[in-house]
């Protein structure tokens, strides 16, 4: 089976039951960069080729299909060509497809559902295998949803509520088959343990099951009460389009930005070679404002004969922005739609000229169309500039020919600037410096990014009351109407394109509280301990899988170094983490913020505490009082000299039966209790700066699959009996 993006751009699911075409399209794939799945379902069907045309008629009583769906059975290798025309292969790579949050876990579903000791359990209780069948054709159900529900979960509540059910449903669901598979491989005579599952004692397991199905069957039946509906990842073209005009007077704290540009654009020592200059930062930073300010500069305009400015977005249209270029260059609309018409005329504009091209906000890096565009500028050019805005590291990278510009964030009071120009502000003097007082710990929240403070003040403009900006001050950015403010449609942008499985790994990110500087070692053993890393392929190992998705999220400007002056040291700004805690919400908790545990959500999976709260400690064993199913207690490292009291183990590891990650560093603990080989989930157990000698040998007990081989940081004086895939050893 196969899953790719058609011409349409929708995703087209391919059956194949011929032995020779999977070999012959697993090889022309490979020539296309095309990514095959393995998610095996028994349906009937018929299909016919025609040249250029496929049609196909689907016999199923399954639930209604998550994707448009072409099934091959006896196909010959002759048809291989129409099938390619039909997916319109070669194009694929050229669309930017992010993927929804849910996406990548019900990915670990079906993995999990296509292990054997699943399939051999539901064999072994002489039950159809129609439960599986049943299991899987609902995830699909839902999957075909999510695009839609996560779209839409921002303005309508009842969709929000339906994906936060759904994703309760598949944590349920994970919990459950993990165990199933956890047990069956701990047992050295898997024979006997399966006899142990279908004894009476343990049919219970099979009909909790079947109740997970029956949950999330009756989840997915509410998508036609709520509208919820089958579409393709849709992109972000609602945002308005660049210009390249702009009001100089309203730009601040950018002069040094602009100089340093300017003589770029000026300096002629590339003997008329052409010369790319990446502008990059995190969205709403102001590198489209930068861009505007330079290519407007009396200079720069009296420099260059050809000035271009084209807003480029999320698919890079070579033909389109090549189009767009000309008819700049011209004055004059460009009717030729084949890319050698359009490349011929703008060689013949820029001939013997000097040009300026400005690409702002370009997302998409693929080579060959870069290299592509470039081609007209570098036939007979005296040499120009191409200006490129991007948020992501490896676009700059790609077009680059001399360092980008990264732009910084600005500081305190050019930020105060920004939000003045765009408030209202009270003529009597009184009212006046009231506002300003509340107005600067508004700034103070924008944390140097211009695009909050021009929002947040012009969803003060027409607000002369101090209670409306209290009321600003004290609220969370996802609060506001998108109408009035576009701080969250600007990041959740990013967020958007990113892939299902880096989605995951950034709301992970909200357990950690503001401005905290986390560790990217420590980051990626906690993604690992979570199940949030696609297995590695061959000749790589779980842990490079993890560096690449923390190198591509601080690409994109997710992730930003520390300035504690430590390598591996990072932060988020807080609208970012404002973002991952949109996300996450109710799912992952800092439960040392929250003043009313008691009205914790039962949908808490992973919970954060901080021993710098004196009350933290308190919070954290209330919740887990009627948390039985969380996964994660994590504690925020600190520094503290001596031990923390307040835990007792046996107490708390009774309660927390699906445990993956354990975090007790810093407690007046010496031993653990024999209960701990009972987590049969545990995959990170941290108990460094504990009095702690000598561990448990129940742990030998957890589950030591390959890449899931539990990871331990324990005390100096610590003997442990197990093989240790990771050890951190503290004096």
């Amino acid at each position: 089976m196969v899953y790719l993006y058609n011409k349409y751009r929708s995703l087209c699911t391919i059956y194949l039951y011929n032995k020779h075409l999977i070999t012959a399209f697993e090889e022309e794939s490979k020539k296309h960069h095309v990514k095959l799945s393995g998610r095996p379902i028994s349906i009937s069907s018929q299909l016919t080729f025609a040249k250029h045309n496929i049609s196909s008629t689907l016999t199923s009583t399954l639930l209604p299909l998550p994707y448009p769906f072409v099934f091959v059975r006896d196909l010959s290798l002759t048809a291989l060509p129409y099938l390619s025309y039909f997916l319109d292969l070669p194009n694929m790579a050229a669309a930017l497809v992010g993927g929804a949050f849910l996406s990548s876990f019900l990915n670990v579903l079906f993995d999990r559902l296509s292990d054997p000791e699943i399939i051999n359990l539901i064999r072994g209780k002489k039950l159809s295998e129609k439960m599986i069948q049943r299991f899987k054709a609902i995830l699909n159900g839902a999957e075909a949803l999510l695009n839609d529900a996560e779209r839409r979960q921002i303005r309508e509540g009842p969709v929000k509520i339906w994906l936060d059910d759904l994703k309760d449903a598949i944590y349920e669901a994970d919990d459950f088959l993990d165990e199933i598979t956890t047990k069956a491989a701990t047992k050295k005579d898997q024979g006997n343990c399966l006899t142990r599952f279908l004894n009476l004692k343990d049919r219970k397991r099979v009909n909790r099951m079947e109740d997970v199905i029956a949950r999330l069957e009756s989840i997915v039946n509410q998508k036609d009460t709520l509208g919820l509906k089958e579409i393709p990842m849709e992109n972000m073209s609602w945002r308005t389009p660049s210009t390249s005009l702009v009001k100089v007077s309203d730009i601040y704290g950018r002069d040094e930005d602009r100089k340093a540009l300017v003589k770029l654009l000026l300096d002629d020592a590339n003997d008329g070679d052409v010369s790319v200059i990446p502008i990059v930062g995190m969205g709403g930073i102001g590198k489209t404002t930068l861009a505007q300010l330079v290519y407007n500069d009396e200079q720069v305009q009296q420099k260059f004969n050809v000035k271009a400015w084209v807003c480029v977005g999320e698919v890079f249209d070579v033909l389109k922005v090549t189009k767009t270029v000309v008819e700049k260059a011209t004055s004059a609309s460009c009717n030729m739609n084949d890319l050698d018409s359009v490349q011929q005329r703008l060689r013949t504009e820029v001939t013997g000229k000097s040009f300026l091209v400005v690409l702002d906000d370009m997302w998409t890096n693929h080579y060959d169309d870069w290299k592509t565009f470039l081609i007209p500028f570098q036939c007979g050019s005296q040499g120009g500039k191409i200006l490129v805005t991007t948020r992501i590291d490896t676009v700059a990278s790609m077009v680059k020919t001399i360092p980008a510009h990264n732009l910084s964030l600005l500081d305190d009071e050019h930020c105060w600037s920004v939000f003045a120009n765009h408030a209202f502000f009270a003529t009597d003097s009184r009212d006046r410096l009231a506002l300003e007082k509340v107005g600067r710990k508004i700034v103070e929240k924008c944390k140097g990014l211009p695009l909050a403070a021009q929002s947040l003040g012009g969803l003060l403009r027409t607000k002369d009351n101090i209670a409306d900006w209290e009321d600003v001050l004290t609220s969370e950015i996802w609060e506001f109407s998108e109408d009035e403010c576009r701080i969250l449609p600007a990041l959740r942008i990013s967020y958007h394109y990113l892939p299902s499985y880096l989605k995951r790994c950034f709301v992970y990110c909200s357990l950690y509280p503001k401005d905290y500087a986390f560790d990217k070692d420590e980051l990626v053993l906690l993604w690992m301990a979570e199940d949030l890393l696609q297995q590695p392929k061959s000749g790589s190992i779980l842990e490079e899988v993890g560096y690449k998705y923390f190198n591509d999220l601080a690409a994109r400007s997710f992730f930003q170094p520390s300035k504690d002056g430590y390598l591996d040291s990072f932060v988020m700004h807080d609208l970012m983490h404002d973002l991952a805690t949109f996300y996450g919400e109710k799912f992952f908790v800092r439960i040392s913020e929250h003043e009313n545990v008691a009205q914790q959500d039962a949908k808490t999976r992973h919970l954060s505490y901080n021993l710098m709260d004196n009350d933290s400690v308190p919070k954290m064993l209330e919740a887990c009082e009627s948390l039985c199913h969380v996964r994660t207690l994590f504690q925020i490292k600190v520094y503290l000299y001596g031990y923390k009291e307040g835990i007792d183990p046996c107490r708390l590891l009774a309660q927390l039966k699906r445990l993956r990650v354990l975090s007790f560093p810093s407690f007046q603990i010496d031993r653990l209790p024999d209960s701990i080989g009972e987590l049969i989930h545990l995959r990170y157990l941290n108990l460094s700066d504990t009095l702690v000698v000598t561990l448990p040998k129940s742990l030998n007990n957890l589950y030591k699959e390959k890449y899931r081989v539990p990871i331990y940081y324990l005390p100096i004086s610590a003997n442990s009996y197990l093989y240790l895939c990771f050890m951190e050893v503290y004096s």
